[in-house]
């Protein structure tokens, strides 16, 4: 069989068989056509060795990171699983081969004083500023996703109880506290802002308007968090405020389920990196702020 038709035989196989993304797909077969140019036409009979130089090749020549590598050895294991099943070899040499653990980078959090100094920011005296300052307050008190901000409705507010309900990934509903600051800025919202958007040809039920009456879009949200953000000096990203509603409540004492449940985190594992973020913080303030020990 020729490479090219192996090759296409190949992505047949990842796009039918595997049901792969179409960017998954792409990014396997360049990691192959490269394994092919470097071996050469005889890449299918490549044995562990020979694929343990090409992956030094690619750490040394194209500097890739330990991601990239570990997509790398993904890759191959796939492709030699594809050869065994066409006949075409009766052994895994990649199955040898050692991925590198993905270092995961902990998530960009904003302290206290920074997030009340950006918060501040926002001028109030205007129907704009009034709604953001509630969306972004919402953000940080709730912990929210910027999807579920702009999914909320009118009636999924419970000022009584001082919760509102979400709606989450797969559709999971979960009810979510908020804070002082978030309930007065809401108040102020719906009573003095919110009114001034709606349009009488335009029902709607969504919580956070456009100027036009319309539910605010991801992009909306976006833009003006990074607006403000380069106002602070800043170059932090909208989702830092939920890293940062997460990381302050496992410092305040919270257990990890809890902050869990609050995230609408299926996997307790996702939740768990913020304990290493709490721990970050905890050593940066001892430094900052303990005496450095004399010693005689």
């Amino acid at each position: 069989m020729s490479k090219r038709a192996l090759i296409e035989r190949y992505r047949s196989r990842l796009a039918g068989v595997e049901r792969m993304s179409r960017l998954s797909v792409e990014t396997y077969l360049s990691e192959i056509m490269r394994l092919f140019d470097y071996i050469g036409d005889e890449a299918e009979h490549a044995d562990s060795a020979a694929l343990t130089r090409y992956l030094s090749l690619r750490a040394s020549r194209d500097k890739i990171d330990s991601r990239s590598t570990a997509k790398a050895v993904a890759a191959l294991r796939s492709f030699y699983r594809f050869l065994i099943d066409e006949g075409l070899r009766n052994d895994n040499p990649a199955s040898l081969l050692e991925a590198p653990l993905r270092g995961r980078k902990l998530p960009e959090t904003l302290s206290g004083e920074t997030i009340d100094t950006l918060l501040a920011l926002i001028k109030t005296d205007t129907p704009l500023g009034m709604r953001d300052r509630a969306l972004f307050e919402l953000l940080y008190s709730s912990g929210l996703r910027v999807s579920e901000a702009v999914g909320l409705n009118v009636d999924d507010v419970f000022f009584n109880e001082a919760v509102i309900r979400v709606s989450g990934k797969g559709s999971k509903e979960r009810l979510v506290p908020f804070g002082s600051e978030a309930e007065n800025s809401l108040r102020v919202y719906l009573k003095d802002a919110r009114p001034r958007f709606l349009k009488a040809e335009r029902k709607t039920s969504a919580l956070f308007l456009t100027r036009d009456g319309r539910r605010i879009g991801r992009k909306g949200i976006w833009k003006n968090y990074a607006t403000l953000a380069t106002q602070n000096g800043s170059s932090s990203k909208l989702h830092a405020l939920r890293h940062s509603f997460a990381t302050d409540l496992l410092a305040g004492g919270a257990d990890l389920r809890s902050v869990q449940e609050l995230l609408g985190h299926t996997d307790i594992s996702t939740t768990q990196i913020y304990t290493h973020v709490a721990v970050s913080r905890l050593e940066e303030a001892h430094k900052k702020y303990m005496p450095k020990l004399k010693t005689e």
